[in-house]
């Protein structure tokens, strides 16, 4: 069994920072991609960032330049700093791993449960 568990949010005045990390636990052989991706209320789930086993990062357009994703893969841990928060990263962030449990079975997709990240404006 797989699990992700993501801390770090909380509330943050617009223009503040937080770093939000994501353990990923359990039966794990390799780790591919790991990335976050955030809720606002009324809107669909979208992808902020991902990083690959080979450190190839990609972000939404909304966050270049002030968010930065990172992994320890001693720690199978991930992260996300994210500066210069505004009003509009309101949302629920969720992380996100591609992985392989086993060497013979194929990779699968597991998400966290999810922390809030409210920005005041």
């Amino acid at each position: 069994q797989v699990q992700l568990v993501e801390s770090g949010g909380g509330l943050v005045q617009a223009g503040g920072s937080l770093r939000l990390s994501c353990l990923v636990s359990g039966s794990i052989f390799s780790i591919h991609v790991m990335g976050w991706y955030r809720q606002a209320p009324g809107k669909q789930r979208e992808s902020v960032a991902l990083i690959t086993d080979g450190d190839i990062t990609t972000y939404a357009d909304s966050v270049k330049g002030r968010f930065t994703i990172s992994r320890d893969n001693a720690k199978n841990t991930v992260y996300l700093q994210m500066n210069s928060l505004r009003p509009e990263d309101t949302a629920v962030y969720y992380c996100n791993a591609r992985l392989r449990t086993t060497t013979w079975v194929a990779p699968s997709e597991h998400w966290g449960q999810g922390t809030q990240v409210t920005v005041s404006s």
